[in-house]
């Protein structure tokens, strides 16, 4: 049975969809057969590993609001284990027509229940929000990466991102985990960056992911490219950082024997 993984943060532009695709992507190199689900209207995670959304005619949208089984719209990516459920646009009109249908909130745990054993992690790309779609993803979920930038207003809305959080695991997923605090677009020359990080780490402590998402000019081409960072440039820093994290959590989570000292690989090169 797959563990699922939402990436969540009502703040956009902290890194949520690079990180849902270059993480999975990374579950996939490491030979664990991984699903990335598009659960954003914008579909970046959608072109992000090389599909055109103009193009995507069944999507998450069909298998929430019609029933459409999951497994005959799942799309196979360049990278090997390594599959994608897509978004689509018309995603935007399902938080209306959601609201009056019975067990509304668990309507992505009965799409996600279907083939959740066909994979070894499932990683949902959530919306740039707290509405029903990110409540659904939430409620499917097993545990939440917060993905946290490095800049002046880090945590400015993470408060209410851990009070939805709690909602959740009191009121309808008691077995959601916060899978950890994910530091992005950290620059270790600004004393901001170190600054927020310190700040974070004294916040949340073992909360935070040691891994830090480094700001990498190759993350920033790569969904340009349609090609997930491992793809594009695998001995970029990011490509490393994201490897890295997969690393941290398959430990976390005994699914790997790395010991301590193989968990993480070293960055030469700061590109």
């Amino acid at each position: 049975m797959g563990k699922i993984i939402a990436i969540a943060n009502q703040k956009g532009g902290v890194g949520k969809t690079t990180t849902a695709i270059n993480l999975g992507a990374a579950f996939a190199v490491l030979e664990h057969k991984t699903l990335i689900i598009d659960a954003d209207p914008q579909a970046n995670s959608t072109s992000g590993v090389g599909f055109d959304p103009k193009n995507i005619k069944t999507s998450i949208y069909e298998c929430l609001m019609d029933e459409v089984e999951p497994q005959n719209i799942i799309l196979n990516t360049a990278t090997p284990n390594l599959d994608l459920l897509p978004a689509h646009i018309d995603l935007v009109g399902a938080e209306i027509e959601m609201i009056n249908q019975p067990n509304r909130e668990k309507m992505m745990r009965r799409v996600i229940n279907k083939i959740r054993d066909n994979y070894d992690f499932i990683v949902i790309d959530c919306s740039p929000s707290l509405g029903l779609i990110t409540v659904n993803s939430l409620v499917a979920a097993d545990s939440v990466i917060v993905p946290v930038q490095c800049e002046y207003f880090a945590l400015e809305g993470l408060g209410k991102l851990l009070n939805t959080i709690k909602i959740v695991q009191s009121r309808l997923n008691t077995n959601l985990d916060i899978e950890g605090i994910l530091l992005t677009m950290y620059d270790s020359r600004l004393r901001l960056s170190n600054q927020v990080v310190d700040e974070v780490k004294a916040h949340f402590q073992d909360m935070v992911f040691e891994t830090l998402i480094n700001r990498n000019t190759k993350l920033g081409e790569a969904p340009s490219f349609g090609e997930t960072i491992i793809m594009h440039d695998v001995n970029s820093t990011g490509a490393i950082n994201y490897l890295n994290l997969a690393r941290e959590i398959l430990q976390k989570n005994e699914l790997t024997k790395l010991k301590a000292s193989e968990k993480q690989i070293d960055i030469e090169d700061e590109s």
